[in-house]
């Protein structure tokens, strides 16, 4: 594995802005090393950088993926750190389900609302 990686190597591999990078070295989740104006990440930035985009995929804020990452680095450590990924994903998870309920609800009253209005026109005399 290398050593470091340069800030178009990382963009490259993920996909992802350089701003993007910045945003998070901004937000106190990454902390390349510097020479000059150059940033070089290490490899545990580079595993650090895979995690936070898996975070954001699944819906977590950058200050949920902070949180998750603090646990890490001090007591309990990895241990902590999973355990409250475990509970940040149910909680997702439960937010999901109700978003998806919601949804269903709407496009239900969405169907309601279209038959009523149809019916209407029917009513009146109106083709559809």
């Amino acid at each position: 594995m290398k050593k470091h990686y340069s800030i178009t190597e990382l963009t490259r591999e993920f996909g992802v802005s350089t701003r993007t990078l910045r945003f998070y070295e901004d937000e106190g989740l990454l902390h390349p090393e510097r020479r000059g104006r150059t940033r070089l990440y290490r490899a545990a930035d580079r595993r650090l950088l895979q995690e936070i985009l898996r975070g954001r995929r699944i819906g977590f804020t950058v200050a949920e993926i902070r949180e998750i990452v603090h646990v890490y680095k001090e007591p309990p450590g990895e241990i902590g750190q999973l355990k409250l990924m475990m509970s940040r994903i149910d909680q997702k998870r439960e937010d999901l389900r109700q978003k998806r309920r919601d949804i269903e609800e709407t496009l239900a009253e969405l169907d309601t609302a279209e038959e009523a209005c149809l019916t209407r026109l029917v009513e009146i005399g109106v083709g559809t």
